[in-house]
C-alpha cells in the first residue's frame, strides 16, 4: 500500500495490486473498476461513467468548496453532501457512491468510524473513502486507515491534487505518500512489546510464504510493484500476483492496509523502515 509514482497528465492507477498500470481519463473517462481492472462504464451511452463522489465535512463553507472543485472536473460528478458521519453512510446507500472524500471530525458519528461501517458493509463494497485531515501527523489518520480508508490527504492540499487523489482512490489504488506514512504509522504502532528484529512472524502472517512477506516489506516501505519487482528479481506481473494473494490471505481492501498490517505486525519496524 503505497503511493504509486505519478502518473502521467490525465491518466490514473488501475487497481489495488497493480500500483503502476494507468487509466487514460483526458477526455473525462472514469477511474477502472478495482474487480475488473476496466473502466466502469455507462450503459445507457456506452461511455466512460463520472465519479459519483460524496463529500463529507461538518462544515458547510468546505464541502461547497469542494463541491464546486469537484462539479468542475468532467469526469467526476456530486451525488451529495454530509455534515456528519451518520449522515455520510445513510447517503453512501442512497446515492450510490463511488468514492467519500471523508472529513476525521465530525458530529454525531465521526469520520473514523463512518468509515469502518463503510467498509465492513456489502452492500458498500466498492464504495471507497479518502479522508481529509487537518495536519499530516494527525494520529487519527491511523486509526481511519486500519477502519478501511484507502488513503488521505491534508484539507490545504492544491486543488488539482485533491481531483487527482480522488480519481487514484476511486481506480482501487490507495493515496499515501511512502515517507510521511511511514513515520506516522511507525510512531503510532511504537509499542513497548512491539515484536524485536529476528522474532518468530506473528499468527497475521502465518500463512504467507516467505517471498509473500519479502513482498509485503517492500510495499510497506513504499516501492510500487515495478520497484518491488527490481529489488527481489521477480517480474512485475509476478509482483502484482504476490500483492493481490497477500490481500486475500490477509483480508485487506487495498495496499493501504497492507501497509497497516506489516507495521502491526511487526514485519516493518520504525528501525528497519
Amino acid at each position: 500500500m503505497t503511493t504509486p509514482p505519478d502518473p502521467a497528465p490525465g491518466t490514473s492507477p488501475a487497481d489495488p495490486a497493480s500500483g503502476t498500470a494507468p487509466v487514460d481519463s483526458a477526455s473525462g473517462a472514469a477511474a477502472t473498476d478495482p474487480a475488473s481492472g476496466s473502466a466502469a462504464t455507462d450503459p445507457a451511452s456506452g461511455s466512460a461513467a463520472p465519479i459519483r463522489v460524496l463529500l463529507a465535512d461538518d462544515q458547510r463553507l468546505v464541502r461547497s468548496a469542494f463541491a464546486m472543485l469537484v462539479s468542475s472536473a468532467r469526469d467526476m460528478d456530486v451525488v451529495g453532501q454530509a455534515g456528519t458521519g451518520r449522515e455520510a453512510v445513510e447517503l453512501a446507500r442512497t446515492a450510490r457512491a463511488d468514492l467519500v472524500v471523508m472529513d476525521i471530525r465530525m458530529p454525531d458519528l465521526d469520520g473514523i468510524e463512518a468509515t469502518r461501517r463503510i467498509a465492513a458493509d456489502e452492500d458498500l463494497a466498492g464504495v471507497r473513502v479518502l479522508v481529509l485531515t487537518t495536519y499530516d501527523t494527525d494520529e487519527h489518520i491511523v486509526e481511519a486507515l486500519r477502519a478501511g480508508a484507502s488513503g488521505f490527504l491534508v484539507k490545504d492540499t492544491r486543488p488539482a491534487e485533491l481531483l487527482d487523489a480522488i480519481r487514484t482512490v476511486a481506480a482501487g489504488e490507495s493515496l499515501l505518500s511512502p515517507g510521511p506514512t511511514a513515520r506516522l504509522i511507525a510512531r503510532v504502532l511504537r509499542l513497548p512489546d512491539a515484536p524485536p528484529p529476528g522474532a518468530p512472524a506473528p499468527a497475521a502472517l502465518a500463512a504467507l510464504s516467505e517471498r509473500e512477506r519479502q513482498v509485503l516489506a517492500l510495499v510497506a516501505r513504499g516501492l510500487n510493484n515495478a520497484e518491488a519487482a527490481q529489488t527481489l528479481g521477480l517480474s512485475p506481473l509476478t509482483t502484482k500476483t504476490h500483492v493481490s494473494r497477500i490481500m486475500g490471505k490477509l483480508g485487506a481492501r487495498d495496499r493501504a492496509q497492507l501497509v497497516i498490517a506489516a507495521y502491526e505486525s511487526g514485519l516493518v519496524t520504525p528501525s528497519r523502515s
